[in-house]
């Protein structure tokens, strides 16, 4: 009985873990961003240059030089995804 009881405390643990998850609060680096969207990482900074709906990058540190640390708001990155996504259908 007291195994089951720790395991009922720790799927409670990790469901409420889940609920304060906030996409809008969550940074991605590029792998992840990657793996989101399917675009390589030389499409991920052509569209950054391109493309005005693609999310901006957040930076990571205070360094301005090249190759700085930065990373992407997940909630922003899935919601370009699901535009894009709609956009499938109104081109049918």
């Amino acid at each position: 009985m007291k195994k089951k009881n720790i395991q009922l405390i720790k799927a409670a643990s990790c469901v409420a873990g889940l609920a304060q998850f906030d996409p809008a609060a969550t940074i991605i680096r590029m792998p992840d961003l990657e793996a989101i969207t399917g675009l390589a990482r030389p499409t991920v900074y052509k569209r950054l240059k391109d493309d005005p709906t693609f999310p901006r990058p957040v930076s990571l540190s205070d360094s301005k030089s090249r190759g700085a640390p930065v990373g992407w708001v997940l909630g922003e990155v899935q919601e370009w995804v699901r535009k894009r996504i709609a956009m499938r259908g109104e081109a049918a």
